[in-house]
C-alpha cells in the first residue's frame, strides 16, 4: 500500500515504544509495559465520509521504525509469556512425540513410475522420490527438500511436473514466503539443474507432450497470476512467448494438463465467472481454443476423457451439475447433462474412469462419495459411519481401473487413504496416519449439534472431547471458524489437538454461513451484504455451547485465521463479553482500507466476496463490521494476534494497526499480544516441526489464561 503522507523513510521520532530494555525474568514479566505506537493522523475521505487512521504509517515494511515497533511487540509478547516457556516446550514435545518422524506417502503410478514423498527422522522437509515399474525397484531421489532448504529461514516447494518422457522435472520454490515462486528444470537422468530460472511465477506449470515446452503463469505487481507464457527448453527465458494475458484484474489465470494428458488447459477464474482455453498437448505450436466464453455468474471447470470434455457448472444449477460435450463442440449449447441439479445436494468434485464415474457430493453438511457406472446399472454411496468427518477423492490418475482412492478423516480418525473397489464394493486401507504414544480413538467422543442463529437458521457444530467429560458448564472450549469464500471447514483429525483435549478442552468447529457446508446458498447467505450472518452464526454457536453446559463465558475461546481472523475480530466487537480469549491468526481486519487499495494483492479479485467499497452501499456495510474501524473504548477478551512480515495474503500491517488501536482504546487489563514472524508469511513456518512451535505458543496462551501450568 502506498503512503500518501511520507515520501521517505519514517524517522524513529514518529514511534514511541515504552518498554523495559533489559532482559525479563519470570518475576519481572509484569513490570514490562506494552509498546505504544505513535499516532500520526491520516485522513481518508470516501462517499462524503472522512475516516482518520492514526496507524496508517505502519504499512512501510522497509522502514526501520516500523521494524523496531514490530520487534518491540514481539519482545513484549515474549516477556508476558516468558513464564510459559516450560509449558510451551512440554506442548511441543508432546506434539513431536505423536509424529512418526520416518514416514512415507502412499505411492501412485504415473507413466511407468511410482511417485511418493517420504520424511526422515529429525528432518523438516519432504524428500520427493520415485521408483520405476515397481516399489521393489531402486529409489530415485528427485528433490531433497532438507538439503535445498539449508540456507533459508523459509523454504517451500510449490508445484512439481514431470515431462512425458520421464526425464525432466520442473519444480517451483519460494524462499521468502510471498508465494512468488521461481521455477527450475532438472534433468532426472544426469541430475543437472539447468542454469535458467523463471522468476515471479505462481508456481503453476504444465508440460506439453513434446518434452521441451513448458507453460507457466507469472504474477503482476499485485501478485495476481495474469499471464501464461511458453518456455522452450534451451531457449532464452527472456524470449518466452506469451500465450495468454488476463486483463481483467478480478480474474486469476493458471494452466494444467487434463487427466487424460491429451490437452493443456488455460483457466481464468474470478469469484463468480470462469473461462477456459485448450490445446492438444501433442501440438504446442497450435493455438489455444476458447472452450466457452465468460459470462457473469457462469462458473464451470473442465476435464477430458475419450471423446468428451466433462464440465462441472452452475449453469441453471446453483448447487452445480455435471455436463459433457464433444471435444470439437465445446460451447455450452452443446453441453448435455450427466448429473442433474438438486436443491439439497452440492456437487463438489468428480473423477472419470473407463467404467465408472466417482462423484463427491455434499448433503446436510457432510461429504458423500457417489459411485456410478456409465451404463446406469450401478449408482450407490460409500458408507462412512461417523456423525462428522471429511472425505475427498484422492490421487486417481489411471482411467482403466475399477479402483478409486479416497481420503478420510474425522475428529477422532487419523488421516487415512483408502482404495475402494467400485465393482466389488470393498475398501482397503492403504495408509493411516500413525499417532505415537498410545492414541486410542475410543477414548474420545465426537458430536454433531445445531445452534439457532439470529434469523432462526440452524448452524451445524462439529465437536470432540475426551470421554468422561461432564457437561457442567466448567470445561474450557475452543470454537474455531472461517466462513468465507465458500470454503468448507469439515471435521478433521489433528494429533496436536490432543494436547488440548487431554487437558479437558472441548474443540468445536462452527460451520457458519459464508462456507459451503450446506450448499451454494449457504455460501451466498454469508457474503457481500449478507456477511454479518457469518458473525451472528458464530456467536450463536458460542452461546449454544454455553447453553448446553459444555462451557461458560469464562472458559470459551475463539480462534480463526485470515478471513477467520476477520470473523473473530468482528465478533469480539459485537459480543466482547462472550469470550475468555481469542487467537487471531494473520487476521484480515482492516477491510475497507484494504479493499480500497487496488495495489494490494487479492483486492480487485475479491469484490464479489466482500463488495466494492467504491460503491457507497458496499462501503458503508463493510465499514459497519470492519474489526479495525469498529474498535471501541470497551473491555475486550484476552487476545493473541499473529502475523508474518512477508504475508502476501493479509499484509502484516492490518493486525499491527489493529493491535495498536486496541491497545490505545480498550478499557481492560487483559493480555493483548502481537507476534510477528519476521521470516515467514501467510502460512507460517514451512518446516513440519517448526510450525508446531506456533501451535504450542497458541495453546500455551489459552492454558495460561485458565491458570493451567502443565
Amino acid at each position: 500500500m502506498k503512503n500518501h503522507l511520507f515520501t521517505g523513510p519514517l524517522s524513529a521520532l514518529f514511534i514511541v515504544v515504552t518498554m523495559v530494555v533489559s532482559s525479563c525474568t519470570t518475576q519481572e514479566k509484569n513490570e514490562m509495559k506494552p509498546p505504544k505506537a505513535k499516532k500520526i493522523p491520516h485522513e481518508m475521505t470516501m462517499h462524503g465520509q472522512t475516516r482518520t487512521d492514526n496507524y496508517y504509517w505502519l504499512n512501510q515494511r522497509e522502514d526501520s521504525s516500523v521494524i523496531a515497533y514490530l520487534k518491540a511487540e514481539n519482545t513484549y509478547a515474549d516477556s508476558i509469556l516468558n513464564h510459559t516457556k516450560a509449558l510451551q516446550e512440554k506442548l511441543y514435545d508432546e506434539m513431536i512425540g505423536r509424529i512418526n518422524q520416518t514416514d512415507i506417502s502412499v505411492p501412485y503410478l504415473l507413466n511407468g513410475y511410482f511417485y511418493y514423498t517420504r520424511f526422515e527422522e529429525g528432518e523438516e522437509y519432504p524428500i520427493y522420490c520415485r521408483k520405476k515399474e515397481s516399489m521393489d525397484g531402486v529409489e530415485e531421489i528427485m528433490l531433497n527438500g532438507n538439503e535445498m532448504a539449508e540456507d533459508y529461514a523459509f523454504f517451500q516447494i510449490g508445484g512439481l511436473e514431470v515431462s512425458s518422457n520421464n526425464n525432466l522435472l520442473a519444480f517451483s520454490v519460494d524462499t521468502v514466503s510471498r508465494r512468488q515462486y521461481t521455477i527450475y528444470i532438472k534433468n532426472l537422468s544426469t541430475g543437472e539443474i539447468y542454469a535458467d530460472a523463471i522468476l515471479n511465477t505462481s508456481g503453476n506449470m504444465a508440460w506439453a507432450n513434446d518434452d521441451k515446452t513448458l507453460y507457466y503463469s507469472i504474477k503482476d505487481e499485485t501478485l495476481r497470476p495474469y499471464k501464461i507464457l511458453k518456455h522452450v527448453l534451451g531457449s532464452d527465458i527472456a524470449s518466452d512467448i506469451e500465450v495468454y494475458q488476463e486483463n481483467d484484474p478480478t480474474f486469476y489465470s493458471f494452466v494444467y494438463k487434463t487427466k487424460s494428458r491429451d490437452y493443456v488447459v488455460i483457466g481464468s477464474t474470478s469469484t463468480m465467472s470462469a473461462e477456459f482455453r485448450y490445446q492438444k498437448a501433442d501440438n504446442p505450436s497450435s493455438p489455444f481454443l476458447l472452450f466457452q466464453s465468460r459470462q457473469s455468474d457462469l462458473l464451470y471447470s473442465i476435464d477430458h476423457y475419450a471423446d468428451h470434455f466433462y464440465v462441472r457448472t452452475n449453469l441453471d444449477a446453483k448447487n452445480f451439475r455435471l455436463m459433457k460435450t464433444p471435444v470439437d463442440k465445446t460451447e455450452m449449447s452443446h453441453w448435455t447433462e450427466v448429473i442433474s441439479h438438486r436443491d439439497d445436494v452440492l456437487l463438489e468434485d468428480f473423477d472419470v474412469f473407463a467404467n465408472f464415474l466417482a462423484v463427491s457430493e455434499r448433503k446436510d453438511g457432510l461429504v458423500q462419495l457417489r459411485i456410478m457406472k456409465w451404463d446406469n446399472s450401478t449408482d450407490y454411496y460409500i458408507d462412512f459411519g461417523e456423525p462428522a468427518y471429511t472425505a475427498y477423492l484422492s490421487t486417481n490418475l489411471d482411467f482403466n481401473t475399477n479402483k478409486v482412492r479416497y481420503g478420510y478423516t474425522s475428529l477422532t480418525t487419523p488421516n487415512s487413504v483408502f482404495e475402494f473397489d467400485m465393482l466389488g464394493r470393498e475398501k482397503k486401507l492403504l495408509k493411516q496416519q500413525e499417532v505415537l504414544g498410545g492414541y486410542n480413538p475410543e477414548d474420545y467422543k465426537t458430536e454433531r449439534l445445531y445452534a439457532t442463529s439470529h434469523d432462526g437458521v440452524k448452524v451445524p457444530i462439529s465437536l470432540v472431547y475426551k470421554k468422561g467429560l461432564v457437561k457442567n458448564g466448567d470445561n474450557p472450549t475452543l470454537l474455531y471458524g472461517y466462513g468465507s469464500y465458500g470454503v468448507t471447514m469439515d471435521a478433521y483429525f489433528s494429533s496436536s489437538r490432543l494436547s488440548l483435549l487431554d487437558r479437558g478442552f472441548v474443540f468445536a468447529i462452527a460451520h457458519i454461513r459464508g462456507g459451503q457446508e450446506l450448499g451454494r446458498q449457504w455460501y451466498e447467505d454469508g457474503k457481500l451484504l449478507k456477511k454479518k450472518n457469518t458473525f451472528y452464526d458464530f456467536i450463536a454457536c458460542g452461546e449454544y455451547m454455553i447453553e448446553q453446559k459444555f462451557t461458560s463465558k469464562s472458559k470459551l475461546f475463539a480462534m480463526g485465521g485470515s478471513a477467520g481472523g476477520l470473523l473473530v475480530g468482528a465478533v469480539i466487537n459485537m459480543r466482547p463479553d462472550l469470550w475468555r480469549g481469542v487467537v487471531a491468526q494473520v487476521p484480515f481486519v482492516d477491510v475497507v482500507t484494504t479493499m480500497l487499495d487496488e495495489t494490494i494483492p487479492l483486492t480487485t479479485g475479491e469484490y464479489d466476496e466482500w463488495g466494492n467499497p467504491n460503491e457507497k452501499e458496499s462501503y458503508e456495510f463493510m465499514l459497519s463490521y470492519s474489526p479495525y474501524d469498529q474498535v471501541e473504548a470497551i473491555e475486550y477478551p484476552a487476545m493473541l494476534v499473529t502475523t508474518g512480515l512477508h504475508d502476501s495474503q493479509v499484509q502484516y500491517w492490518e493486525p499491527a494497526k489493529w493491535v495498536a488501536k486496541l491497545r490505545d482504546m480498550k478499557k481492560d487489563n487483559n493480555a493483548l499480544l502481537l507476534k510477528t514472524n519476521m521470516d515467514f508469511g501467510h502460512g507460517g513456518a514451512s518446516g513440519r516441526f517448526e510450525r508446531l512451535r506456533e501451535a504450542a505458543l497458541e495453546y500455551a496462551f489459552m492454558l495460561n489464561e485458565l491458570g493451567i501450568e502443565e
